[in-house]
């Protein structure tokens, strides 16, 4: 699959149909949450370019086994996405298009990351629906989500259509609360300095794979001069 562009039309097509299916109220219904998310200034307050990536405390990969990230961003750099859940058929687009970049993630002595605030039992089931070959984490309690400022809570306005959608996310998490990571993908230089951020509280866009890499490669191209 060609990578130049290779996400965006699908998540168009998906979003499509879905408005299609729901109907016009549920569709304005969701946009205008997510233009009262905006709203709220959270983009101001999530980590930029330059900052340090926070450390990465009690992750846990798709098996349940802890794992160091930042041990890993100390060795190579590293891009960072964060999904909402294997419930949430955008994710698994994007997800899936990050998999079909990894050999040239790789080829440019990177490694990809994927986090989502979801219980190790659900990563995995991600993982193995979408016969990803990277690491998939759970932060679980959401810690490195807030410390990244990326974390909120879903408003009253669109939590009945989430239980009803049967999207149990007190359950899923494990954390008894109905709060998400906004979409995020961040590329993280070798020590920990973000060199590349991309946040946006519109669930429905996601970081095209050759953006990420085309930082990712320009981050490299530095290092190397």
């Amino acid at each position: 699959m060609s990578l130049s562009k290779s996400l965006e039309p699908q998540l168009n097509d998906f979003r499509a149909s879905w408005e299609s299916r729901v109907g016009e109220t549920i569709a304005r219904m969701i946009a205008g949450d997510i233009q009262d998310l905006r709203a709220t200034g959270i983009l101001d307050r999530a980590a930029k370019v330059n900052d340090a990536f926070p450390q990465a405390g009690a992750l846990l990969d798709a098996h349940g086994r802890a794992f160091d990230l930042s041990a890993l961003m100390a060795r190579k750099p590293v891009i960072v996405t964060f999904y909402r859940g294997g419930w949430c058929p955008y994710c698994n687009l994007e997800l899936r298009a990050y998999q079909a970049a990894l050999g040239e993630i790789h080829a440019a002595g990177a490694d990809l990351v994927a986090i989502s605030p979801e219980l190790p039992d659900h990563s995995l089931n991600t993982v193995e629906k979408n016969d990803l070959r990277f690491t998939v984490l759970s932060d679980v309690g959401g810690a490195l989500a807030s410390a990244l400022g990326i974390r909120f809570t879903l408003s009253d306005t669109v939590l009945p259509f989430y239980e009803k959608a049967g999207h149990a996310l007190p359950e899923r998490n494990g954390d008894g609360s109905w709060a998400l990571p906004m979409p995020a993908t961040f590329v993280v230089e070798r020590g920990g300095r973000i060199a590349a951020a991309f946040i946006e509280p519109d669930y429905r866009e996601r970081l095209e794979p050759i953006e990420a890499l085309r930082a990712l490669r320009s981050l490299v191209s530095l290092k190397a001069a």
